[in-house]
């Protein structure tokens, strides 16, 4: 993923934050065998400390493909929109020269992962998933050889990702001027459509945080 400088997370806080605001759900993507595509995997996962937790399907391919090579990313992507180029022109520009673009904010996670088979190991891992998702523990015990969950760890394979790189992006005009991230804004929250509200928080968010634009020739 290519990151300008205007477009970086302002810090390591901005990036953790908005991933624990329920962005936990991304695409694995493991190396294929040479001459094929890599395996992509949507997943849900849940952070556990530094490290990232996943469980896959015993038949999913990914397993095979992790085997061969461990070095992994899990992408993830949100609050985005489309914005049409009229939005994005000064007052002195038509509004047909406008440029159009995308906002959206994304993580990559680079990892290596760590396949999990023991049994236990296994119900540990669901456990730590249930505490994150579930919280209220509004859901039976994990453990090896009660049910429901474990005649089910033998169909499973857990990973967990030792994240050994992190790359941010917050995509939303921070190199345009105040007034027209402000008025981007507001067009977002009146479309209303898909992730536009999403999106104009995010921007307004940043402009709270930035006030003045970061300019193209940033280092």
């Amino acid at each position: 993923m290519f990151v300008h400088p205007w477009d970086a997370a302002l810090d390591e806080a901005e990036w953790r934050a908005w991933i624990a605001d329920g962005h936990d759900f991304g695409q694995l993507c493991a190396s294929g065998t040479p001459g094929h595509p890599p395996t992509v995997v949507p997943t849900h996962f849940a952070p556990d400390g530094d490290d990232l937790l996943v469980h896959l399907a015993r038949p999913n391919p990914a397993c095979e493909a992790i085997e061969r090579d461990p070095h992994v990313v899990l992408a993830v992507v949100g609050d985005h929109a489309f914005v049409p180029g009229p939005w994005r022109t000064g007052p002195n520009t038509p509004p047909r020269d406008g440029v159009p673009t995308s906002y959206y904010a994304a993580v990559q996670f680079t990892c290596r992962a760590h396949l999990v088979d023991d049994p236990e190991g296994k119900a540990e891992l669901l456990r730590r998933q249930l505490d994150h998702f579930q919280p209220g523990g509004d859901h039976a015990p994990v453990a090896v050889g009660l049910p429901p969950y474990g005649r089910m760890l033998s169909g499973i394979r857990g990973l967990r990702l030792e994240v050994v790189g992190v790359r941010a992006k917050f995509k939303y005009d921070d190199e345009e001027p105040v007034a027209l991230r402000s008025a981007v804004a507001g067009r977002l929250t009146a479309r209303g459509q898909g992730l536009d509200l999403a999106a104009a928080d995010q921007q307004l968010r940043r402009l709270d945080r930035i006030g003045t634009w970061r300019p193209r020739l940033a280092p």
